[in-house]
């Protein structure tokens, strides 16, 4: 038991930023939605440095088995890849398409939702773990959730343009992640059990970072955005490598 760290187990309060970051990236949609290509390959190279640099090595650590993590992974990226591509992507249909199932709008917007209080819960239940993993996750959450909150309004104004339900449901994704940072301070895990919950967090973040923030951000060649994506990634090699220090 660490005695000297008064951070860890504060992971409902450091939640709080992932709340801004929704509520950021959520009204920036609704007013520069086609512009934020460079943001999203920062936090694209961002994502993938906290999976590959820590997250997965972490989880490593805990498993000592390459198999174990491997499953892992396996079930956090096809599991997160099946459900975006199901709910999520509906978002980027033509208008035309789109107005034939408004619905799947608002499914995809409680979707996020509920991601984002597995976002919360992983918060949480890092920050019980150690302060170190907690920071960690809570980065690439926070960078994700900056994402999250463009995609929600996005997703119901495309199935109706009503700004009015695309705000409701940016502040139900926005809070959903406090939620579950409580849950995951709470509930007690194992070191094996919290090793496989890592490897499926390395597993979605490798979605999230490779499968979908970076293709958006570099659907066109651009110098700039490929140095933004980098210097996240370094950021995160940097970051990395002082933790081990």
């Amino acid at each position: 038991m660490r005695h000297n760290d008064p951070v860890k187990g504060l992971g409902p309060v450091f939640a709080l930023f992932t709340v801004a970051s929704t509520l950021v990236g959520g009204f920036v949609g609704l007013r520069l939605r086609h512009r934020l290509s460079g943001a999203m390959a920062f936090t694209g190279g961002v994502v993938l440095g906290v999976a590959l640099l820590d997250v997965l090595p972490e989880a490593v650590d805990k498993l000592r088995s390459g198999t174990s993590v491997g499953i892992a992974m396996a079930s956090g990226f096809l599991g997160f890849f099946v459900l975006s591509r199901l709910l999520v992507l509906h978002h980027r249909d033509d208008p035309l398409s789109a107005a034939g199932h408004r619905p799947v709008g608002v499914l995809g917007a409680a979707a996020l939702s509920v991601h984002s209080f597995l976002d919360g819960f992983g918060i949480g239940a890092a920050f019980a773990f150690s302060t170190k993993l907690g920071l960690l996750v809570l980065l690439a959450v926070v960078g994700h959730d900056f994402a999250d909150g463009m995609n929600t309004v996005t997703f119901v104004l495309s199935q109706g343009n009503d700004r009015h339900k695309a705000q409701g449901w940016l502040y139900v994704d926005s809070l959903t992640p406090i939620l579950g940072a409580v849950a995951g301070s709470f509930v007690a895990v194992s070191g094996r059990v919290f090793g496989i919950g890592l490897g499926v967090y390395a597993g979605i973040f490798l979605v999230i970072g490779a499968g979908e923030l970076l293709p958006e951000a570099h659907s066109e060649p651009s110098p700039g955005r490929i140095a933004l994506t980098v210097a996240g990634f370094l950021l995160l090699f940097a970051i990395s490598r002082l933790a081990h220090v």
